[in-house]
């Protein structure tokens, strides 16, 4: 056993032992890598034969059904666990409104009364953002994307090219601003580049770039705005997108002006993961907040609570959600496996905090 599968097994035992009871009133926001929620039809300009009934994965309508189940069978998991439904969860990796649609109206997740925002950005094989949330809980009052583009504001040194540059297409973010309660709660939705193919932390450090700059103006804004960061951001809480561009720190002392708080920083150094590669356990899943969500002194306010004495995040990873056996035991039970199809949820586990007054 690696030391750090030993480290996270560990802190798992201390999170059984130190849960904290949680207020009635409290909300869960959430965000899931559900890995290639695609329907069985091509999308013009998008590449995405491979998940068409003809295409290399046979992705039939009998698949796709099971891959909807799937995914509302884990959303009604952590309501299960937790006593109460997502008041908002970000997805990576759906196609467009038709899955979405699909998802929400799976019976095992019906009863929350679901909506969803979503946009489709330029990714070019078809794969974006979304958030859902129940209306009762959050009332939306407005929406906009940030593109991705090379316009740096901190003199970061791209590898691409300029004809590379004008060419990169990738996934926009989603903001959703919106009324959490009766306070004004502002969600960012990401899924940055990948590191595949050799791709630089470059990218994603204007990314985070992109996405700090946007915060900044909506705290101008909307003075004591909460706003939440989430999402697939393919780097680690420690790594320098997470820390200098994006400004996550591991503790609220240390945060300064404009800093966000980042809760999985501390829950990554001790061996927590929501998904591995090569024998190392990685949190690309991660969720942030900012100031205004992290002032427990101001009564009535929202802020972020703890999930047990050490820890401000939650990774959800079930027994049933984890490969039991072969060589990738132990490890996120995925849709595929040697390309073929297993039946299984995704190649992430799910992350969430939960913020009561």
């Amino acid at each position: 056993m690696s030391k750090k599968l030993s480290l996270f097994l560990a802190a798992l035992l201390i999170l059984g032992a130190c849960t904290q009871t949680v207020p009635e009133d409290a909300y869960v926001i959430g965000f899931y890598n559900v890995e290639n929620l695609f329907d069985t039809e091509h999308d013009r300009g998008k590449n995405d034969q491979a998940f068409t009934p003809q295409g290399e994965n046979a992705w039939t309508p009998d698949k796709y059904e099971k891959k909807l189940s799937n995914i509302a069978s884990v959303i009604r998991a952590m309501a299960d666990k937790n006593g109460r439904w997502h008041a908002l969860l970000g997805l990576a990796e759906v196609e467009n409104d038709r899955v979405l649609e699909d998802l929400v109206d799976c019976e095992e997740i019906g009863e929350a009364g679901y909506k969803f925002v979503h946009v489709e950005s330029p990714d070019v094989r078809g794969i974006d953002c979304a958030l859902l949330y129940r209306p009762e809980v959050f009332k939306v009052l407005d929406t906009h994307v940030l593109p991705y583009d090379f316009r740096t504001t901190s003199g970061i040194v791209f590898e691409k090219t300029p004809q590379e540059q004008a060419e990169f297409k990738t996934r926009d973010v989603l903001c959703v601003r919106g009324q959490l309660g009766d306070e004004m709660l502002a969600v960012y939705v990401c899924h940055w580049p990948s590191r595949n193919g050799g791709k630089g932390s470059d990218l994603r450090c204007r990314a985070a770039e992109i996405v700090r700059a946007d915060i900044l103006a909506m705290e101008k804004r909307f003075p004591g705005i909460n706003v939440v960061v989430m999402g697939d951001m393919n780097d680690n809480p420690g790594d320098v997108c997470m820390t200098d561009y994006l400004r996550g720190r591991e503790t609220i002392a240390e945060m300064g002006e404009g800093d966000l708080f980042s809760p999985f920083l501390r829950m990554h150094k001790d061996g927590f993961g929501t998904e591995e590669y090569h024998g190392e356990w990685n949190i690309f899943d991660c969720i942030f907040v900012n100031a205004a969500l992290t002032d427990t002194e101001a009564e009535g306010s929202l802020h972020i609570l703890k999930s047990d004495a050490f820890h401000y995040g939650f990774v959800f990873d079930p027994p049933f959600l984890t490969q039991q056996e072969g060589r990738y035991a132990g490890t996120p039970f995925r849709t595929f496996s040697g390309g073929q199809f297993i039946n299984g949820y995704s190649d992430h586990y799910p992350t969430y905090i939960m913020i009561s007054k």
